[in-house]
């Protein structure tokens, strides 16, 4: 029994130690990005997304599972929802020991079926910028963050996988479709 309450103390420690983190970020404006080598697309800042719902996922090459799992959901989303306001943007960052070639991140991005924007997060620049930097006990690279159309963050997934059925799915599909019925601010 003592082991448990020591394993339910560490957890909830654990987890205020995160929702701290993650409340200093949200509801705060999105710092523009930092990437280069566009695929699906032209150059994108924040500023030409102005009136915009922003999800922004970081993701790795197609061998990481919650890349994967979470593909179909982000293709999903884009395509349901980008003629009601909603631009989808994969920034990748590259983990792998092997050279960087963005030529493969954009075979790897055709693979998962992403026809919105990607682009490289190249040395993790705005990753560290907007995530880690912030919440150095983050478990996680492969990030959500939805940003409304005034260029605020109004929800982070803190990183790992959101499938269709499963709770993570139907609060990032919730939370999208919210912030597509608000209108942006004059």
């Amino acid at each position: 029994m003592r082991k448990l309450l020591i394993i339910f103390f560490l957890l909830s420690n654990s987890m205020v130690l995160f929702a701290d983190d993650e409340s200093q970020i949200v509801g705060t404006k999105a710092q523009e990005w930092t990437v280069s080598d566009w695929f699906n697309s032209r150059p994108l800042s924040l500023g030409d997304l102005s009136g915009k719902v922003v999800l922004v996922r970081w993701w790795t090459d197609p061998y990481c599972p919650y890349c994967t799992a979470s593909a179909p959901s982000l293709n999903e989303w884009y395509k349901a929802y980008r003629d009601k306001g909603l631009i989808v943007i994969g920034l990748y960052h590259h983990k792998s020991s092997m050279p960087l070639e963005a030529q493969q991140v954009k075979e790897n991005s055709a693979s998962l079926g992403f026809k919105f924007p990607v682009a490289i997060d190249r040395d993790w620049i705005t990753l560290r910028k907007w995530w880690l930097d912030k919440n150095p006990k983050a478990r996680w690279t492969s990030i959500s963050f939805l940003i409304d159309r005034n260029g605020i963050i109004r929800y982070i997934h803190p990183g790992g996988q959101y499938v269709k059925g499963d709770d993570d799915y139907a609060m990032l599909k919730s939370r999208i479709e919210e912030l597509l019925t608000e209108k942006p601010e004059e």
